[in-house]
């Protein structure tokens, strides 16, 4: 009987550990399967805002390509470099100069004249083939953008005057001077040199279109460029100067009277005769004082009177 008992417990004790072993197996299973599911559900509630997020992260990235690639089809082109100087009137005496000494100083120089390049047989000097000869008329700028582009140039130094009737040399000195100088503020040059001419006080009648010409030039200069507009005032200005295939000294007459009178600039700031007293001054410092005011931004704008040529364009 006791043996029977032991026997019943025994097969409880198993029945009861296989029931707990099963519970404890299903309750594991159901967390698994609970936990995969779950897993799988915020896998599932995470996938469509990852996507969503990648989606909007492609968008704005393809979005800001777009406006890159627009804003570079639209970029205007960069501005070209302004380097050249510009001489009108480069074949004269004066001009061909400051051609000279422009090129002394390592500037690219663009002359523009009548007759463009001088003849071999007036000037075969080498530095002539440095320079860019233009053939062009002084009294239509709108024609030069063909052949001169002013936004490359830095500077212009107008050498263009001339003698005649009144009525020529009012258009030669005045007109054509001030068409040269609208051209240029137009087209956004920054400095602009004209070689005028000192007034000595004649009487009206004598030179009148002359200098009537020269000061209308001067007035104009000054109201379009008032920060980078300087005027050469020399009086005789001598040198070899070229006419033809002559040669003519100037110097044999204005070199003695610069001596003279380089120390007479007291006498010079009398009232009637002082301008009579003003030194000649070197067509080289003419030059090389019109290229330091078209090139030095020190070089206050304004009027150069004889002193201050000489001054600016002997050191």
């Amino acid at each position: 009987m006791a043996a029977r008992t032991r026997i019943k417990q025994g097969l409880l004790q198993t029945l009861v550990h296989q029931l707990c072993h099963s519970s404890s197996y299903y309750s594991a299973s159901v967390v698994a399967r609970s936990g995969a599911s779950a897993t799988r559900v915020s896998s599932s509630a995470a996938a469509p805002a990852s996507s969503s997020a990648s989606s909007t992260l492609g968008s704005s990235i393809q979005s800001e390509k777009t406006v890159v690639e627009a804003a570079q089809a639209v970029e205007p082109k960069a501005a070209l470099e302004r380097s050249k100087l510009l001489v009108l009137g480069g074949n004269g005496f004066v001009g061909t100069h400051a051609c000279q000494e422009a090129l002394s100083r390592h500037l690219p120089v663009v002359s523009m004249s009548r007759s463009g390049r001088p003849a071999a047989t007036v000037h075969d000097d080498p530095w002539i083939n440095n320079v860019t000869w233009v053939r062009g008329d002084i009294f239509h700028p709108e024609r030069w953008k063909d052949t001169i582009p002013l936004e490359e140039v830095s500077a212009v130094i107008s050498c263009v005057g001339g003698f005649g009737s009144d009525e020529q040399m009012l258009k030669i000195n005045g007109e054509a001077n001030i068409a040269a100088i609208n051209a240029a503020s137009k087209s956004g040059v920054k400095r602009f040199v004209f070689i005028s001419a000192l007034d000595y006080g004649l009487p009206s009648f004598v030179l009148r279109g002359y200098y009537k010409g020269k000061k209308s030039a001067e007035e104009e200069l000054l109201r379009k460029f008032p920060y980078g507009g300087v005027i050469l005032r020399p009086g005789f200005i001598h040198g070899n100067r070229q006419v033809g295939s002559l040669k003519i000294p100037l110097s044999a007459i204005g070199a003695p009277l610069e001596m003279l009178l380089k120390n007479a600039k007291p006498a010079s700031r009398l009232p009637l005769v002082g301008n009579f007293l003003m030194p000649p001054v070197k067509v080289t410092s003419v030059a090389r004082a019109a290229v330091r005011s078209a090139i030095d931004n020190a070089v206050p704008p304004g009027v150069l009177d004889v002193w201050s040529i000489k001054r600016l364009g002997d050191h």
